[in-house]
């Protein structure tokens, strides 16, 4: 027996709907008004719902809207309105018969069998709909994944499909997901690596300023200078380009207000006299990236993205180091002298970082080839540190802090691009 729910107003006018549908051999679960449609269909989940009202408004198509995804019934209406265009509303809420002044107890039962197969005919085409859809989804995620691989490893079509096609069988799930994880990862990858750019970028800045304001290779010191502002640019356009405003957008704000003022100490020759005010606003820089960084990584949620996060700090730190030895004024530091406090901690965290990396499996011959080289760069850096004011000695700083940038960029990028990090 057909349990139906019977919506009618509580006016002396209404049909017998109640005793109609039992004299039909229906069994009426329960009868409230349209107001609490929704509610007492999901109680007595229904296999119907009867509804009678002449002159139906917004609230009984947006109880049938609400009615799809709570308790989804077949819907009857019998109304006086012939209006068209409420008939259009009431197609697109959900509604699969509408009578116009044409209730009669007899011809209850012929109605609730059409309403009936409209209803699983409506809904079996609209999960078909479903599947098309998320299948073909599912397909312009998968392009879009191998296209990652493709280029990142320089792999073929069908190598990245198998890849793919493993991965999901290995992990039990759709190779659409599979796809969209490969996806993320590359999006976050990218986004941790550029935000790291501008904590180390914070301090080749300074760097560079105190470079060009002590005469060391000046020229070349300021053409390097306007190349970093240049790159802060563009890493801060991209990154308003591609991450999501209402995630990360106070983030990157505080982080574009503070780069307005670094660039606004940019302006003129540098001159040592202005390189503390300059520091101070880098140091604010330096900690708004950071904090921009760090949360993309927890937002990533892969564990892997913590690897770009290190490599990528380790450009900040060797660049940070070069600027605390550049702005310090001290004497030449033995080798056997343990570094001064304003210096140790910035080479502590650098030598932590080069362990971690020597440690984690996540490795390539191109990685391990680059971590051997970045050691001993490391080793000709530390030597000038020590050196103190020497004219050669910060030649040597500055040359030596530029390789291991280079030598952790292409680091950093290795790892970004590493098939282990993409496929999560």
């Amino acid at each position: 027996m057909l349990k139906i729910l019977a919506v009618a107003p509580a006016q002396p006018d209404a049909p017998t709907l109640v005793t109609d549908l039992e004299s039909n051999g229906l069994q009426v679960c329960a009868r409230c008004t349209c107001a609490a449609m929704v509610r007492e269909a999901v109680r007595h989940a229904p296999d119907m719902v009867i509804v009678w009202d002449p002159h139906p408004g917004e609230e009984l198509f947006e109880a049938a809207r609400l009615l799809e995804s709570a308790a989804p019934a077949p819907v009857l209406v019998f109304t006086s309105d012939v209006r068209a265009e409420t008939m259009e509303t009431a197609i697109a809420s959900g509604i699969d018969g509408w009578v116009v002044n044409g209730y009669a107890a007899g011809r209850l039962r012929p109605l609730i069998q059409f309403t009936s197969a409209r209803h699983r005919q409506m809904r079996q085409m609209r999960e078909e709909l479903g599947d098309l859809k998320r299948r073909l989804e599912e397909r312009k995620l998968v392009d879009r994944a191998k296209g990652i691989l493709m280029s990142a490893r320089q792999i073929s079509e069908d190598e990245a499909f198998r890849l793919l096609r493993s991965a999901s069988m290995h992990a039990k799930l759709r190779i659409g997901q599979v796809s969209q994880q490969v996806i993320d990862s590359a999006h976050y990858a990218e986004a941790i690596n550029r935000a790291g750019r501008l904590r180390m970028l914070s301090q080749r800045i300074v760097k560079l300023y105190a470079l060009a304001a002590a005469g060391v290779e000046a020229a070349g010191s300021r053409a390097l200078l306007a190349d970093s502002v240049t790159q802060v640019e563009q890493s801060l356009s991209v990154l308003a380009r591609t991450l999501s405003q209402p995630t990360f957008g106070d983030l990157l704000g505080a982080v574009q207000g503070t780069w307005a003022t670094v660039q606004a100490g940019l302006g003129g020759l540098p001159v040592s006299s202005r390189t503390g005010v300059l520091d101070q606003e880098a140091e604010r820089l330096l900690e708004l990236s950071d904090r921009l960084t760090q949360a993309l990584e927890n937002a990533g949620l892969t564990p892997s993205l913590h690897v770009i996060n290190v490599s990528g700090r380790q450009r900040m730190l060797v660049q940070r180091l070069a600027k605390l030895a550049l702005l310090r004024s001290g004497p030449a530091i033995a080798p056997a002298e343990p570094l001064p406090v304003d210096l140790a901690p910035t080479a502590e965290a650098f030598e932590r970082g080069l362990a971690y990396l020597h440690e984690i499996p996540l490795s390539t011959p191109l990685i391990r080839e680059g971590l051997a080289r970045a050691e001993a760069t490391w080793r000709d850096m530390l030597a000038a540190v020590r050196a103190g004011a020497q004219q050669g000695a910060r030649i040597t700083l500055a040359a030596s802090s530029e390789s291991l940038l280079e030598l952790f960029d292409a680091l950093t990028r290795e790892y970004e691009q590493s098939m282990q990090m993409l496929m999560g």
